[in-house]
């Protein structure tokens, strides 16, 4: 910001965004979403420098959604850091954010709805939609965003849930994308009278084919022939040269017939790449290979010079399109002054750029190798892989430019740091078992549960369970609520008596033990449609009425898990030695996860669906702290409530006595706190030593 006032001007920032305001002429070679929704409102209430301004704060809070997002599935703080750094501290980046471009909105929109959809475990509708809509808008941003509908597709398809949902889910996310691009198309056919996003599609292509062609054999139109290059193939200049200058064929095809010089060329194209397709991707492979270079420079003496993309030591100006008096012109218009470039500042950010200020392309290929290798095992750094390979070679249909690789730069860091946190997470028990198995044939295959579902492990809790059932209300906090009951290999009627109540039963054959039980429960309500999952005892030491306020921050998006505490509200337990027990680990727990917790074992809690996907959860019998640890060690937001303990109104504990049941909770909590601060620690070791390599 000091270096440069108001901003750096390329030659698009004239030619397709600052002339064509206030009136918003879409007929140029660029969408104007950029016009539309950044450049355009920021000066009719700010000046250039705003604009500068909030392009970096643009690139800041690229860099602050990647973190929270790698941190909310399980990264830690090092791994999180590392992957942001390109977007941060790369100085291509930092130079494209100053200049008066389209390029950093593009990325914003992609990061905003890519993080969107990958936020849960798995997609919902609301995130389907919204990230649709993102990348539509992107779409009109920089036309290479419309490939992205691809990897919106394909990552719902992956990780939506039962395929019914992922394929509705597909289709949904499809739709939104649809919507903004449809608009704006519109909008462009009214201006024009063509349906397009902008008309430079045709000739950008021609340029891509124009490097090879061989017009020899080609079945042309003849107004078409005289786009073929009159040079041999070894003398032919790069693909900016056939788009763009004067000297092209292009050129002279526009002045001959201008309203029908682009389709013309995109006919031109398409015939080519038909007749030469190796040759086509010979050529686009060709230039995609030069991201992974170690340094950024001119492979040939044709390609867009790297030069544009740094910094300079005196005003950046390009002879014959953008000279000083144009910008200074440009920069009175919208009250910013005279250009100024502040040579020690300019010294300063170039010598930066030219010697560490740079990703190397080889770490591109290490994110790639990572990611895929995370697939196994999570959907997530698809869709950040794919997305950031697919706007890399679309980028490079056109002509390589190292402008645009910056958001591979951006988005496989992402990738590859998932990646990471997918191979290094433990892998789950397996599931089903048989027992499991056993238990979800009694359960209609069509079988869905409402927003909110109330899960309970019994064994051999026919005496009480009706009650507890019976306190279950329809609806809560607006949303419907039903009740699910997995009797762990029970010998009495539990089953019976639950079904008779109105609960979803689930009977296992044999008796494993209430973590198993519960395990086996949230795979069955997180597949089948609910969204918060509310755990209770079958023995009524529960107050019911108290599920409003464990509902309330999940509806509200506050948190991810809430639990209640009898610390912080009522315990009528008369044990000592169990009310002791309680403070000792909630003081242990809250020292190995440096967060404050008051009750670790309280069985009255409330969960979003999705995060059940992200946890190990192994232990047969002791869950409760499992659970909690597992959702603090990966970031998720846990809040606790104050909540009443009643005395047991049926039969008794089967946990076994004071200090069995005080030893075996001890090593389930020192043993599950171990686990996960090794998968997080391992998470970030491997990225480093991948990153040094």
């Amino acid at each position: 910001m000091v270096g440069y006032r108001p901003a750096i001007f390329y030659v698009d920032s004239l030619a397709s965004y600052l002339l064509p305001l206030p009136t918003l002429d879409p007929s140029g070679q660029d969408p104007i979403g950029y016009d539309l929704f950044l450049l355009g409102p920021v000066v009719k209430v700010a000046d250039l420098r705003a604009v500068a301004a909030l392009q970096h704060l643009l690139g800041i809070g690229m860099a602050v959604a990647g973190y929270a997002l790698l941190r909310h599935k399980g990264a830690g703080r090092w791994l999180a850091a590392l992957a942001v750094t390109p977007v941060l501290l790369d100085g291509y980046q930092v130079q494209i954010e100053h200049n008066l471009m389209a390029d950093t909105l593009f990325e914003a929109l992609l990061v905003a709805a890519l993080v969107t959809l990958a936020w849960p475990d798995r997609p919902g509708w609301a995130g389907a939609v919204a990230a649709g809509l993102l990348l539509g808008l992107a779409a009109t941003v920089r036309e290479v965003g419309a490939v992205l509908i691809a990897p919106l597709v394909l990552y719902a398809l992956v990780a939506g849930g039962r395929w019914g949902r992922r394929g509705a889910l597909a289709a949904v996310a499809a739709l939104a994308f649809v919507v903004p691009v449809a608009a704006y198309v519109n909008y462009y056919h009214d201006v024009t009278g063509k349906y397009a996003l902008s008309h430079a599609g045709g000739s950008a292509l021609y340029g891509r084919v124009a490097v090879f062609v061989d017009c020899a054999g080609l079945d042309l139109p003849a107004q078409e022939r005289v786009l073929c290059p009159p040079v041999p193939r070894a003398q032919r200049q790069g693909p900016d040269f056939w788009a763009h200058d004067g000297r092209s064929p292009f050129a002279a095809l526009q002045q001959s017939a201008p309203d029908r010089a682009d389709d013309l060329a995109r006919d031109f194209a398409l015939r080519a790449i038909r007749h030469q397709p190796l040759d086509f991707v010979a050529s686009v492979a060709g230039d995609a290979v030069k991201a992974l270079s170690w340094q950024r420079g001119d492979w040939e003496w044709w390609t867009t010079p790297v030069e544009r993309w740094r910094f300079q030591t005196e005003f950046p100006t390009f002879p014959d399109l953008v000279t000083i008096d144009s910008i200074t012109q440009l920069s009175h218009r919208y009250g910013d002054g005279d250009p100024v470039a502040v040579r020690p500042v300019g010294w300063l950010l170039r010598g930066y750029q030219l010697s560490v200020g740079y990703t190397p392309g080889p770490l591109l290929a290490v994110l790639v190798v990572l990611a895929l290798a995370g697939l196994r095992r999570r959907p997530e750094p698809l869709l950040f892989l794919a997305g950031g390979v697919l706007v890399l070679l679309a980028g490079d249909v056109v002509e390589f430019s190292w402008r645009y690789q910056l958001p591979g730069y951006v988005l496989l860091p992402l990738a590859g740091a998932l990646g990471v946190v997918a191979l290094r997470r433990p892998a789950p028990a397996p599931f089903p078992e048989p027992a499991d198995e056993a238990a979800l044939a009694g359960i209609d295959p069509d079988r869905t549960f409402p927003p909110v579902v109330v899960l309970i492990a019994a064994y051999n809790e026919a005496d009480g369970i009706g009650a507890v059932l019976d306190t279950v209300p329809p609806k809560c906090c607006g949303l419907d609520v039903a009740s699910l009951v997995v009797v762990d290999g029970a010998t009495d009627g539990t089953a019976d008596v639950a079904r008779a109540h109105g609960a979803v039963t689930c009977v296992v054959p044999v008796n494993r033990g209430q973590g198993a039980a519960l395990r086996l429960g949230y795979h069955l309500v997180a597949q089948r449609g609910a969204r918060f999952v509310v755990t209770t005892d079958a023995d009524g030491q529960y107050d019911m009425a108290e599920l409003p306020a464990l509902l309330e921050p999940l509806v509200a998006g506050t948190a991810d898990f809430v639990t209640g505490s009898r610390r912080l509200g009522a315990n009528e337990s008369t044990d000592p030695v169990r009310r002791l027990g309680t403070r000792v680990f909630a003081a242990l727990v809250s020292l190995l996860t440096r967060q404050r917790i008051t009750d670790t074992s309280f069985g009255f809690r409330a969960m979003r669906a999705e995060i059940l996907h992200d946890l190990t959860l192994t232990q047969p019998q002791y869950q409760s702290s499992e659970l909690l640890i597992g959702v603090l060690s990966r970031g998720y937001r846990v809040v606790e409530r104050p909540m009443t303990m009643r005395r047991r109104a049926q039969g008794r504990s089967k946990k076994g006595g004071n200090l069995v049941y005080g030893a075996r909770y001890a090593r389930v909590v020192v043993g599950t706190w171990w686990r996960e601060r090794k998968t997080i620690r391992s998470s970030t070791t491997n990225l480093t030593r991948n990153s040094t390599a």
